[in-house]
């Protein structure tokens, strides 16, 4: 990325303020959104979520749930993203079974993380929508 005060310029030392740092986060963010499909469907279903949670009035404790739920997954994405660009940069176009191996674990965390999320919702909503049919039914 260029340097803010040398725009043609590669920054190599440390940022001058925490706006430079953020800004370089927010660039992180940016991309991981932009270049992984997956990314954007933990978005997708993140955004599914919090819909449901307004329409069945989730609680002040069940929303914490669900937002912990949502943010590990995506930050397990996140690290998963970073795990596979290292081992590619690592290992350029050669296979290398250790970095198939970091990256099948970094995958791993990211199905842990999703059926902890597939759990959180089940526990929060089935029981909504449950007595929502009830109701409808009855």
């Amino acid at each position: 990325m260029a340097s803010k005060n040398r725009p043609d310029r590669l920054q190599v030392g440390k940022n001058h303020s925490f706006w430079q740092s953020w800004l370089h986060a927010w660039n992180g963010l940016k991309t991981v959104v932009i270049e992984e499909r997956n990314m954007r469907t933990h978005l997708a279903l993140g955004a599914v979520a919090l819909i449901a949670g307004w329409w069945v009035h989730l609680n002040v404790n069940e929303w914490l749930w669900l937002a912990l739920a949502i943010f590990l997954v995506m930050l397990c994405e996140i690290n998963n993203t970073i795990a596979e660009n290292l081992s590619d940069m690592v290992t350029g176009p050669n296979f290398s079974p250790l970095a198939k191996k970091i990256k099948d674990i970094a995958a791993g965390a990211v199905v842990f993380a999703a059926a902890f999320a597939v759990l959180v919702g089940l526990i929060l909503f089935a029981p909504k929508i449950w007595n929502f049919v009830v109701d409808w039914l009855g």
